[in-house]
């Protein structure tokens, strides 16, 4: 349990500087993408942004127990490991969620591959830890 916990703390602190720094280069490169935000849909009263903040070290959990659980299924050097791991992830979770989403909210297509790209992206970083942390 204690390399759960260990290897999650790590990941989630990755991730969070990798996000932050990610959402400052999107808003900065890709504005016409973020202009799609103004919406109803995404404005908060900001009672909850604690949430939104915590995201990176909540899927680093996730992810990490679910690495300890089957990380003998992933085979070969740490880069191979981590990358399949993130795909593994992305198809079989987050592709299904993604799909649920734009069926069934007004968002556009754009965005939502946007948010599938970044869930593997953060998917593949953690495994990449995860590899090297907890072999």
């Amino acid at each position: 349990m204690k390399k759960i916990i260990t290897t999650a703390l790590i990941a989630g602190c990755i991730l969070f500087v990798i996000s932050y720094g990610g959402l400052y280069l999107g808003v900065k490169f890709f504005p016409g993408l973020f202009v799609t935000y103004n919406n109803p849909l995404f404005n908060s009263d900001g009672s909850r942004d604690v949430l939104f903040y915590l995201h990176a070290f909540i899927i680093s959990f996730a992810l990490s127990w679910f690495w300890d659980r089957f990380k003998t299924l992933f085979k070969g050097p740490v880069v191979l490991r981590g990358l399949e791991f993130g795909l593994v992830y992305s198809l079989t979770a987050l592709l299904p969620v993604m799909w649920i989403s734009f069926s069934s909210l007004d968002i556009t297509l754009v965005m939502v591959g946007s948010w599938f790209f970044y869930g593997l992206a953060q998917a593949i970083i953690a495994g990449l830890v995860f590899a090297k942390v907890n072999p």
